[in-house]
């Protein structure tokens, strides 16, 4: 992690200048209202691109009240000179009740010292892009404190967009409209699960605006559009993700033309919304579908090993042998690239150590020290003598070389995929353990095995993948040990639906097929029509609408993450 000192100003600040297309387009929106606006809320001004569009408005100006508010000095001032119309005032205290103002004044303060009590119907900007590990402990506290006040829930492990996120919204009046520029993290981040259920609460209807290309010059930060709207005596909970190339496509496209879905209120999560009004459909009714059953019902899923170290606790073939620690170590899978085909066995794990990849856990936990060797003894002097006894994990335990519950799963399933997540048997030849690059599952009945692998590899489990996990960058997908219990899977346990010696074959045939080939297109058409189409008795249009939803989803991630869109067409 970078250090505070080392980082510049405007990050330090969260200062990413907002292109003047997307403030101009945001504040269109936001003041094309119904009735006339007679106030407007900027909560972070900035460099003042917004208070700029807000001129080009003289009716709003001549009648509203404007506040503004920037904590550093200097850019308030810059920013107010933007706008004739409009001054400066030191202090939320200087403040006047019909004034037209940019404040300098920190946003927390103002929001504590009244700006609460206060409604708006207009609120636009771009809240500042601080990680918490930049903010101060009073800031954190602050932020954590506006969390609870709105009726989420405390964290001060926040970036500092959302608490601004919150704050405003509590700042609406009755129909009333708001317009952000925040980072993409709403759409799928763990820390952003309470926001998206705050924001299908209090607001009406939300627009999302997605770009499929950066759209902030000199920044890899993706942003989206979120468009708000509280309607007084509504009890509708509307949400529509729009998807834009780049900002030019943004002026000729009319948000009309783009249709709302309910809001589930009881999930977190947005991703689904990016799928077509058929595709929603479909996933909703196999929801409900008893053909279908949730991973949690096959498997548990927990989090890998931490080893607190793994470049001292994993070792390859040499550092075993030199220190004479086979007897004292457990076979490894630690990295994604050692992963071969549906099930890893102990030709898989020869051919790792072959390769020199760190195929050895060293696991001294079972053992008192009376029992180390000499070899041991000086792998443990080797390990302190170069400080690889002090990262956290290991300065925090009792006996700092002894790694914890370290066990061998039924299964492994990747944290982070490219093509499609993988998920594979741990067979009794090797009983392998894994690092927390793998997640280890344990099955409910053992007996469920191939078929809960066979299960997975068909388009309704890989797009309940993509719908559950979350884009970690680079094209990647992240999926946590709760997310994997979501995931929806054919419901095959049972051989009077598929006959244990068809699952068999159609298990040897994934192994092989993912062991041969980069990616899975193939094998889903074989695998769909054999269990989900023949055994299941879904229709193929169904199957096709899962999989062209799958594949939606999978290509807008992989083309995000910068691999070429004429690679992924759909065949």
């Amino acid at each position: 992690m970078r250090l505070k000192e080392d980082v510049s100003e405007d990050k330090l600040f969260g200062r990413y200048y907002t292109p003047g297309a997307i403030a101009n387009y945001v504040t269109e929106w936001v003041l094309n209202q119904n009735d006339p606006v007679d106030s407007l809320l900027e909560p972070s001004v900035g460099d003042g691109i917004f208070l700029e569009s807000i001129c080009r408005y003289p009716d709003v100006l001549n009648k509203a009240r404007v506040i503004a508010i920037e904590v550093d000095k200097a850019v308030s001032r810059a920013a107010a000179e933007r706008c004739e119309q409009i001054h400066w005032v030191q202090g939320w205290e200087n403040v006047a009740e019909n004034d037209r103002v940019v404040v300098h004044d920190d946003f927390y303060k103002a929001y504590r010292n009244g700006l609460s009590e206060q409604r708006y119907r207009a609120i636009l900007g771009n809240p500042p892009y601080i990680r918490y590990q930049y903010l101060e402990d009073s800031q954190r506290t602050e932020q954590s404190e506006i969390l609870t006040q709105n009726g989420m829930a405390s964290n001060k492990l926040i970036n500092a967009w959302v608490s601004f996120t919150v704050a405003s919204i509590s700042c609406m009046a009755d129909n009333s409209k708001i317009g952000f520029v925040i980072p993409a993290e709403l759409l799928q981040v763990k820390y952003s699960e309470d926001l998206r259920k705050f924001l299908t609460r209090h607001l009406n209807r939300i627009t999302i605006v997605t770009f499929r290309n950066l759209v902030f010059d000199g920044i890899e930060q993706e942003v989206v559009l979120l468009l708000g709207e509280k309607i007084g005596g509504d009890e509708n909970h509307n949400i529509r993700i729009v998807q834009f190339d780049e900002l030019a496509q943004m002026k000729s496209q009319n948000l009309d033309d783009y249709e709302f879905f309910e809001a589930d209120l009881t999930s977190s999560k947005w991703t689904k919304y990016f799928l077509q009004d058929l595709e929603l459909e479909q996933v909703q009714m196999a929801e409900r579908d008893e053909r279908f059953i949730r991973f949690s019902n096959v498997a548990r899923c927990e989090v890998g090993i931490t080893t607190g170290n793994n470049e001292y606790f994993c070792v390859d073939n040499n550092i075993v042998q030199k220190y004479g620690l086979e007897s004292f170590c457990k076979p490894l899978i630690a990295r994604s690239v050692n992963i071969r085909g549906a099930q890893f066995t102990r030709e898989d794990w020869q051919t790792n150590i072959e390769a020199g990849a760190r195929t050895y856990l060293l696991d001294l936990a079972p053992y008192e020290k009376e029992r180390f060797t000499r070899g041991v003894k000086d792998y443990i002097r080797y390990g302190e003598e170069n400080e690889q006894n002090t990262t956290y994990k290991c300065r925090i335990r009792d006996e700092w070389y002894k790694v914890p519950s370290v066990w061998a799963p039924d299964a492994f399933f990747l944290r982070r995929n490219y093509l499609y997540p993988k998920f594979m048997l741990n067979t009794g030849e090797v009983d392998a353990v894994s690092t927390d690059t793998m997640h280890r599952i344990r099955f409910v009945d053992v007996i469920n095995r191939k078929r809960a692998v066979v299960a997975y590899y068909t388009s309704i489990a890989l797009l309940f993948s993509e719908l559950e996990g979350r884009s970690y960058g680079g094209g990647v997908l992240e999926i946590l040990p709760g997310e994997v219990g979501k995931i929806l899977l054919p419901n095959i346990f049972d051989e009077e639906i598929v006959p244990d010696d068809e699952i068999e074959r159609l298990f040897d045939m994934t192994d092989q097929y993912i062991r041969n080939n980069n990616d899975i297109i193939e094998l889903l058409e074989t695998i769909d029509r054999e269990i989900l189409i023949n055994r299941l008795g879904i229709t193929e249009d169904e199957v096709m609408i899962y999989r062209s939803a799958w594949i939606s989803l999978r290509n807008r991630r992989l083309v995000r993450g910068g691999r070429e869109a004429s690679d992924l067409e759909f065949q």
